[in-house]
């Protein structure tokens, strides 16, 4: 009994240690290829819409001295506009499919179905229902608990979204370091 205890307690030290866990926390991959996914895809719609299209945001009341706090903004990136977006944004995660890397076990995410509607290699994907449906569950989670940080990243940051908010900011890719960052 003493000897599976002390075997049992080595393994809960040693295995994250070494790196042998990655099959502990399944969730893991899936959380933050969605993340990743997420911010690729409102990156794609962010860049669909004109940057000469300018929105006038701010107060239209009118100040003590006469003057208004209006401000234009480009429309692309205005809380508005980052908002309707997200409503959707989880709906393309159908276009995913699940890779697994035979030397580490760990999971990414790879797009299935071209923007552009060119043909795209299919071989290194695994295409189930069951996945889709639970990356499309994970995206949705994501938008739900953290809406404010996607709106302040996609509204202010243009460099680097996907690491500082998928890793940094909302710690969904703690392990993103391992990850190749062309994986998307």
């Amino acid at each position: 009994m003493r000897d599976a205890a002390l075997l049992l307690l080595s393994f809960v030290f040693l295995c994250p240690l070494l790196g042998l866990c990655q099959a502990a926390r399944p969730g893991q991959d899936m959380r933050c290829g969605a993340c990743r996914a997420l911010v690729d895809e409102m990156d794609w719609a962010i860049s669909q819409i004109d940057p000469k299209k300018m929105i006038q945001t701010g107060s239209f009341r009118i100040n003590p001295d006469g003057s208004q706090s209006i401000r234009e903004v480009p429309l692309a990136r205005s809380e508005g506009n980052l908002l309707e977006l997200m409503e959707s944004i989880c709906e393309r995660m159908e276009d995913y499919g699940e890779h697994t890397d035979p030397s580490t076990n760990r999971k990414t995410y790879i797009r299935i179905k071209s923007r552009s509607g060119e043909p795209m290699d299919l071989s290194e994907a695994s295409l189930d229902t069951r996945v889709t449906s639970s990356f499309k569950f994970a995206c949705e989670t994501i938008v739900e608990h953290h809406e404010d940080e996607l709106i302040e990243f996609f509204a202010h940051e243009t460099d680097n979204v996907k690491d500082k908010l998928c890793s940094k900011r909302t710690d969904l890719c703690d392990h993103a370091l391992k990850i190749p960052r062309d994986e998307l």
